[in-house]
């Protein structure tokens, strides 16, 4: 894995946060990176960390193995048209742009190709995304081996059926959102109680932080949590029966319904 040959087409936040995680944890060496954007300010943020810039597309796929499509969704099928010609079966194809189906994907990259549709989230800059990710084209069991083994680095990511990325895109692909607007009032509760602000948003966070660590690391239902924070006509049971009474549950759910949605109607119009 370590000699795998990475490139970017598409320099941004989400490209450089994979660079970096995909180096810091030894899933790839950093002359082992390729990237091109079209802003030379991007360039130079991955020059910085030792990869190498180069100023075109097709450099960059004659260059790697595995090639990240970064761009924008209204310009992956104009990329992968325009280095169409100089794709080869060692080459795998991951796109994270949000909608673009695997068929548009095979339509502009051509048969035969390799293809991974990836729907990563924007903790992906801190190292702690929850992506999932869909197969197509020649794609196999390796290609998803070696998808795992880089998102890994930077978090954890699924395999599903392409029908269901819709659903994933509602949940934790616009589900950061929900948490900081959680977050957000959640500190200021503490604020209205009298808290100063710096350290009510800081216990927010941390306190969001801290639970779902249990999720993750105890396995135990979060129902089973929550009655464990719950004692007989105590603080946190009254806080819940006004959560319940707001329909805040309803709330969360209806929210990544929508988003997903959202995210059909996107995809069926690109």
């Amino acid at each position: 894995m370590a000699d795998k040959r990475i490139g970017f087409i598409g320099a941004g936040q989400m490209a450089e946060a994979l660079a970096r995680g995909f180096i810091n944890k030894g899933v790839c060496k950093a002359k082992h990176m390729w990237a091109t954007d079209p802003v030379d300010e991007r360039k130079e943020v991955f020059r910085s960390f030792g990869t190498n810039p180069v100023n075109g597309n097709i450099e960059v796929v004659t260059s790697s193995d595995v090639i990240f499509i970064a761009v924008k969704p209204q310009y992956v099928s104009v990329v992968l048209r325009e280095v169409r010609p100089h794709l080869e079966d060692r080459h795998t194809i991951v796109s994270i742009a949000a909608g673009i189906t695997l068929q548009s994907l095979k339509d502009a990259a051509g048969d035969g190709i390799r293809l991974v549709r990836v729907m990563p989230n924007t903790p992906c800059l801190v190292g702690e995304t929850a992506a999932a990710m869909c197969l197509g084209g020649k794609a196999d069991d390796s290609d998803a081996q070696l998808v795992q083994r880089l998102f890994d680095s930077v978090g954890k990511i699924y395999r599903v059926d392409e029908k269901l990325l819709s659903a994933v895109t509602g949940l934790s692909g616009s589900g950061p959102a929900y948490i900081f607007l959680m977050i957000e009032a959640l500190a200021d509760g503490g604020v209205r109680s009298g808290l100063p602000r710096d350290i009510a948003n800081q216990l927010a966070a941390q306190t969001v932080l801290g639970s779902a660590k249990m999720v993750l690391q105890t396995g135990k239902h979060c129902g089973a949590l929550k009655d464990m924070t719950c004692s007989p006509a105590g603080t946190t049971i009254a806080g819940i029966h006004e959560l319940e009474k707001a329909g805040t549950r309803a709330a969360f759910m209806n929210a990544v319904y929508a988003a997903t949605q959202r995210a059909d109607e996107l995809a069926k119009s690109g």
